[in-house]
């Protein structure tokens, strides 16, 4: 029998690529996808789709209950950027979610949860280069603040009730697929958009702001390779760095012009700026290479080519 999967957040970024996925493997009927919102219509037509606040610990357990639901992807997130404007509202968001999904797996009515952190966990007194998966973490952002604790309370549940969780640091991660979610990396993904449409992009970092980056498919690889992984070789209960490829805008851009030549860039770095400024140029993911055998598949030059093919084909 296949264990019913919960993907909560499934309308954002990660959480329409993961559904699209997980439904691929596992099969429709077997992985429902849950938001506070409608998706795509592509989403919401492919398997069992449930509008659910996932702050609401009645109405996720109710939904937990009447699907029989063995694991849970708990995606929902207010992300960097978006919660410097609505700090409490993001630390709701973000904490509520977390803590009710891990009591409903301290209770025994899920066996797993996988729960996402970032690079924003560290912070500016962070070592820049090769950030080690244990080093000094003190975050400046209110999205940071939130994914450092939420490390902790996961390391916390796991040690002290054995509840089975599991999370991966993401960097900013890259996709055709959905529109940004208000992430200070979004640069990344808008500055395509714009290449093809205008030929022009005005970046909101600057020109050599090297930030960890990763290919949305090496994201999604990498979280269920995580879940697939046997619960003895999980080490790290906090959070697993996971490095990609880093890069600037500078050598992004350069990057594109190679397949658009006309492509012009300007920088007017604004408040998304400082939180780059406090976050790692690269990350060292020995752990996970160790632990899980992770690597990642897609370098600048592949990601790039991968980008310009995705957003030209979507818009035939």
């Amino acid at each position: 029998m296949v264990a019913k999967t919960l993907i909560i957040g499934a309308c954002g970024q990660i959480g329409t690529e993961l559904t699209e996925k997980l439904r691929a493997e596992k099969g429709k009927e077997n992985v429902i996808a849950s938001d506070i919102r409608e998706g795509s219509k592509l989403l919401m037509k492919s398997g069992p789709f449930e509008i659910l606040d996932a702050t609401n610990y009645d109405a996720l357990e109710d939904v937990i209950v009447h699907y029989n639901i063995d694991e849970v992807y708990l995606m929902a997130a207010m992300l960097s950027g978006t919660a410097e404007k609505f700090p409490m509202k993001a630390w709701d968001l973000n904490m509520t979610t977390l803590f009710n999904a891990l009591n409903l797996a301290k209770d025994g009515k899920i066996s797993k949860l996988f729960w996402p952190s970032s690079i924003a966990v560290f912070g500016p007194t962070t070592p820049k280069e090769n950030t080690p998966q244990q080093t000094i973490m003190e975050p400046s952002t209110v999205y940071g603040i939130s994914k450092q604790t939420g490390e902790r309370w996961c390391e916390y549940y796991h040690k002290r009730y054995g509840v089975d969780v599991r999370s991966i640091r993401y960097p900013g991660l890259i996709s055709y697929k959905t529109a940004p979610g208000g992430g200070t990396t979004d640069y990344a993904i808008e500055i395509f958009h714009d290449a093809l449409k205008e030929s022009y992009y005005q970046s909101f970092l600057s020109q050599e702001t090297a930030l960890p980056m990763m290919y949305m498919d090496d994201a999604i690889k990498a979280t269920i390779q995580l879940m697939k992984t046997d619960h003895t070789k999980i080490k790290i209960r906090s959070s697993y760095n996971l490095g990609g490829i880093s890069f600037t805008p500078k050598e992004l851009a350069k990057a594109i012009n190679k397949r658009i030549p006309q492509f012009e860039i300007d920088y007017e770095p604004d408040f998304r700026q400082a939180i780059a400024d406090s976050w790692p140029s690269s990350i060292d993911d020995t752990n996970a290479q160790e632990d899980w055998d992770w690597k990642h598949e897609f370098d600048l030059e592949t990601m790039v080519d991968a980008m310009i093919e995705g957003i030209k084909a979507a818009k035939k």
